[in-house]
């Protein structure tokens, strides 16, 4: 039942994400469409009451309760920034804005954003943590709570493997590529120079 109830979350999130951003800009109705996307924390907290129930109706804890924790987790460490990454390009498709900001690629600045992903991560295994560790408490000693405490392990394994992955960008800065100097004939930046001073000798053989 708790896998059963994740995959529905997981579809109902884009669901609500797609009617919320067609109803916001492509029927015009932005109140109506912030609040379905407003909705989708439900999805987390009606997850969240179904795995409590669970344990309480004396369910062993399982991995589908920590998945259960670990999908709650990521859904508040990243949710929000997939939510703002596809309004940005609705709302430059449908409503008229202007493009979204790229993430930068090279130097410093893919590090920065690197590391603003990370503590995304780090958020998700904090609130993953924090609610498997309710979970092991509301079971009690006389439960078997060895498989919610393997999962912190598994939450912050995952962040400190993603941790070392935005290190990298910080310790070999990615470089941007090297333009030539040579200027191609066809560059259409020079195109207007090139015809000038055909033009000029042109008129000077006249």
């Amino acid at each position: 039942m708790i896998v059963t109830l994740i995959i529905v979350c997981e579809v109902g999130f884009w669901v609500l994400l797609a009617a919320g951003l067609a109803t916001r800009y492509l029927l015009k109705m932005p109140r109506t469409g912030m609040a379905l996307l407003l909705c989708e924390p439900l999805l987390e907290v009606l997850l969240l009451v179904v795995t409590a129930i669970d344990l309480k109706n004396g369910a062993d804890p399982s991995w589908k309760h920590g998945l259960a924790a670990l999908y709650i987790g990521y859904t508040v460490g990243h949710g929000h920034r997939t939510v703002k990454w596809l309004d940005g390009h609705a709302a430059h498709r449908f409503g008229g804005a202007p493009p979204p900001r790229k993430p930068p690629r090279y130097g410093m600045a893919r590090a920065r954003h690197e590391g603003a992903v990370w503590l995304g991560s780090v958020v998700a295994a904090a609130v993953a943590s924090a609610l498997l560790l309710l979970a092991a408490r509301y079971v009690g000693d006389d439960g078997n709570t060895d498989g919610l405490y393997g999962w912190i392990f598994v939450a912050w394994r995952a962040a400190g493997i993603h941790g070392l992955i935005a290190l990298s960008y910080a310790i070999w800065p990615k470089k941007a590529p090297e333009r030539d100097s040579a200027v191609p004939a066809r560059d259409p930046e020079h195109v207007p120079d090139l015809l000038v001073r055909r033009t000029g000798k042109d008129e000077e053989q006249v």
